[in-house]
C-alpha cells in the first residue's frame, strides 16, 4: 500500500470523526447509540480497513491510521473492536458476523486464564467487555484457543474513566459458532496495538489543544507560550507523542509480537505524561467539565491500562529478551527497526 493511499484513508476517517464525534458523544452520554456515525463509518468501508488487500481491506497500517484518527477526535464508537474483530475472523478463516462486533481477548502466555467460553461450555461471565450492551460479542481466546461467537444473555452495564461502555456479560450455553485461530495470532496483543494507535491520536489532540491554549491565553502581559516552563511542557508532550507514534508505525511494519509489545508499552507510558502536562498547561480551566480537554485526557488515562499497561508490556519484553539471551536482544531490536525502515523507504 502506498503512502498516498494511507494518507487518503486517514484523511477520510479524520473528516468523518471531526464532523460527527461531538454530537455522537452527546448522544452516548444520554445512553443512545450514535447510529449515524456508526452507519457512515460502516458504509465508507473504514470498518474493514485493517483487513489485507485480498480481503477488500488495506492492511494493518491502514487500520492503525483509522484508529489514530478515532483517538484524535475521541470518536465514541468501538472502532478498535470492529477493526480487530474483523481481522481475527479473517485470520480464523471465517466471515465476520453481521452487525456490531466487540472483542473480549484475555492475555496470552503465563497470565492467560482458562478460556471463558468453550465449544461445549455451559455458562460464563465475561468481565468489562467493551460496548457489549450494543453488540453481539466476538470472544477471542488466547493463542490456540480459537474464537467463540456468542450473544449476551444478561449485561451488567459499566464504564471506564472515559465513560465508554465496559460491561459484564453473562453467556449461557455453548457459543453460536466456534473457529480455530492460528497459534501465532494473539487477539490480546492486537487489541493492545489498537489501543496504542488510539492513544497516539489522543495525545496528538491533547498537544494541539495545549499549544492553542498556550498561544491564546495571556498572563502578566504575554502569552503562556512565551514562558519557559510552558515551553518545556509542550516540548516534552511533543516528544512523548512523537516517540509513541514511531513505535506504532514500527509495529505496523514489523508485524511481530515484540513490536506490538513495544508500541503499547511506549504509548501507555507516554499517555500519563501527556495527560498530566496538558492539564498543567491549561491550569484550572482544563479541569472543568465545560472544557473539552477531559474528553481526551480521560481516554488517555483509561486506554493506557486497557489490554495491558506499560508495566505489563515491559515485563513481556523483558521476558522475551531473557528467553533469547543477551546476545539475541540487539538482533531482535534491529530486525524490528529494520522492517520499519524498509517500509518507510518503499
Amino acid at each position: 500500500m502506498s503512502d498516498e493511499t494511507l494518507r487518503l484513508i486517514e484523511k477520510t476517517a479524520d473528516d468523518l470523526f471531526a464532523a460527527e464525534s461531538a454530537e455522537a458523544r452527546a448522544a452516548l452520554a444520554r445512553g443512545a447509540w450514535p447510529e449515524r456515525l456508526w452507519q457512515t463509518f460502516a458504509d465508507t468501508g473504514l470498518a474493514a480497513a485493517a483487513l489485507p488487500e485480498e480481503a477488500d481491506g488495506a492492511g494493518l497500517a491502514a487500520g492503525l491510521a483509522v484508529l489514530r484518527a478515532a483517538g484524535r477526535h475521541a470518536a465514541p464508537l468501538p472502532v478498535a473492536e470492529t477493526l480487530i474483530g474483523r481481522l481475527l475472523c479473517h485470520r480464523a478463516g471465517v466471515d465476520a458476523p453481521s452487525g456490531l462486533l466487540t472483542v473480549c481477548a484475555p492475555p496470552s502466555g503465563a497470565q492467560a486464564p482458562q478460556p471463558a467460553v468453550r465449544e461445549d461450555g455451559d455458562s460464563a461471565t465475561l468481565p468489562r467487555v467493551p460496548w457489549a450492551r450494543f453488540a453481539s460479542v466476538l470472544v477471542a481466546g488466547a493463542p490456540g484457543q480459537g474464537l467463540a461467537f456468542v450473544r449476551p444473555v444478561d449485561v451488567v452495564e459499566g464504564e471506564n474513566l472515559a465513560h465508554e461502555p465496559r460491561d459484564d456479560v453473562v453467556v449461557l450455553g455453548p457459543p453460536e459458532g466456534f473457529a480455530s485461530l492460528p497459534p501465532a495470532v494473539d487477539g490480546f496483543a492486537l487489541m493492545a496495538l489498537a489501543r496504542a494507535a488510539q492513544l497516539r491520536g489522543a495525545m496528538e489532540q491533547a498537544l494541539a489543544m495545549s499549544l492553542t491554549y498556550a498561544q491564546e491565553r495571556v498572563q502578566f502581559g504575554r502569552p503562556l507560550a512565551r514562558f519557559q516552563a510552558i515551553q518545556h511542557h509542550l516540548a516534552e508532550m511533543a516528544g512523548e507523542a512523537a516517540a509513541s507514534g514511531a513505535a506504532v508505525d514500527a509495529a505496523a511494519q514489523a508485524g511481530t509480537p515484540f513490536a506490538f509489545a513495544a508500541a503499547k508499552a511506549r504509548a501507555s507510558q507516554a499517555a500519563g505524561t501527556v495527560a498530566r502536562l496538558a492539564h498543567q498547561v491549561h491550569g484550572a480551566m482544563g479541569y472543568t467539565a465545560e472544557h473539552d480537554l477531559h474528553h481526551w485526557t480521560r481516554r488517555l488515562w483509561a486506554w493506557r491500562d486497557e489490554y495491558g499497561n506499560e508495566a505489563h508490556w515491559w515485563q513481556v519484553l523483558g521476558a522475551e529478551a531473557a528467553r533469547g539471551g543477551g546476545a539475541a536482544l540487539w538482533p531482535a531490536m534491529v530486525a524490528a527497526g529494520g522492517a520499519a525502515s524498509e517500509g518507510e523507504g518503499a
